[in-house]
C-alpha cells in the first residue's frame, strides 16, 4: 500500500497508527490480465478500486464499440472513491497492463474515515484532484492543439508517476498504444502517429508505446502549457505529523 501512502502524504503526513489503518484496508489483491476490464458500466459495485501495480484507464463506449477514454490510474490510485454509492457503474474501469487491484469495502472506508479524520481528509483531497484532473482533460480537448494535448497528457502522467515512485531519472514506463492515445485525446490514430512525431523532431521525448523519456522537461511543460497547480501536489505543506514520512524511490 505505499504507493497510496505516498499519494496521500502529499496532503498530510500521517502518525504510524494511521499509516498502519491505511494498510490494512483490504485484503490481498485481486490480480487482472492486460486489457481486462476491472469493472463494467451496469455492473453493481459491491467496494472501490485501488490500483497497487500496474496501470488502469476509465473509458465509456458507445454501443457501436467507439470508445473514450477519460482518465489514467496509476498505483496509488483509487477508482472513484464514492462509487459505493451508486447502485450501478455509469462507466468502466479496464486495466493496461497486468494490474493488482484491491477492493475496498463501504464499511472499511465509513469505518476508517469515522475514526481517523485526517485520512478522511486526505481521501477528499484525492477525490477533489480526480475531479481537477477531469476539468484539465476537458480543457484540454476544447481548446489544446493535438500536439499540445498530447505533450500535456505526457506532462501529467510524469508528474503522477513520480509522486508514487515510478519514475526513473526522466523515464516513466507508459504502456499506451496510439490507440490509446487516440481515444484519450479525440484525435484519429494517424493523427496522434504525426504529434508523436512532431514531439520527436522537437526533441522534446522519445517514446516507443512502452517507456516515455522527457528529454527537457521543462520545454515540454512550456510547449503544452502545462501549470501543475490542478494537481494539487503541495497542499500538504506544514501539516506534519511525528512520523517521518516514505521517501519515494524509483521502480
Amino acid at each position: 500500500m505505499d504507493a497510496l501512502i505516498r499519494k496521500l502524504e502529499h496532503f498530510s503526513q500521517f502518525t504510524e497508527e494511521e499509516v498502519q489503518a491505511l494498510s490494512t484496508l483490504s485484503d490481498l489483491p485481486v490480480i487482472v490480465g492486460p486489457r481486462q476490464d476491472i469493472i463494467r458500466e451496469g455492473d453493481n459495485p459491491n467496494g472501490v478500486n485501488l490500483i497497487v501495480e500496474g496501470y488502469a484507464i476509465r473509458y465509456k463506449a458507445l454501443p457501436d464499440g467507439r470508445r473514450q477514454i477519460l482518465g489514467y490510474f496509476v498505483a496509488g490510485d483509487i477508482c472513484d472513491l464514492r462509487v459505493f454509492v451508486l447502485k450501478r457503474m455509469d462507466h468502466s474501469i479496464a486495466a493496461l497492463t497486468q494490474v493488482a487491484v484491491r477492493v475496498i469495502s463501504e464499511q472499511r472506508i465509513l469505518d476508517m474515515t469515522d475514526r481517523y479524520p485526517r485520512i478522511m481528509r486526505a481521501l477528499w483531497w484525492a477525490t477533489l484532484v480526480e475531479e481537477s484532473i477531469s476539468r484539465e482533460w476537458l480543457l484540454s480537448m476544447g481548446q489544446r492543439s493535438a500536439a499540445e494535448r498530447i505533450a500535456h497528457l505526457f506532462c501529467e502522467i510524469h508528474r503522477r508517476a513520480r509522486i508514487v515512485g515510478l519514475v526513473d531519472g526522466n523515464s516513466v514506463p507508459l504502456p499506451l498504444r496510439q490507440t490509446d492515445l487516440a481515444e484519450m485525446s479525440g484525435l484519429s490514430v494517424v493523427h496522434v502517429n504525426r504529434v508523436l512525431q512532431e514531439l520527436r523532431k522537437r526533441r522534446l521525448i522519445t517514446f516507443d508505446g512502452q517507456m516515455l523519456t522527457i528529454l527537457d522537461v521543462d520545454q515540454l511543460e512550456a510547449f503544452a502549457l502545462f501549470d501543475p497547480l490542478y494537481l494539487h501536489l503541495d497542499e500538504g505543506k506544514g501539516m506534519v505529523s511525528s512520523r517521518q514520512p516514505i521517501v519515494a524511490t524509483g521502480g
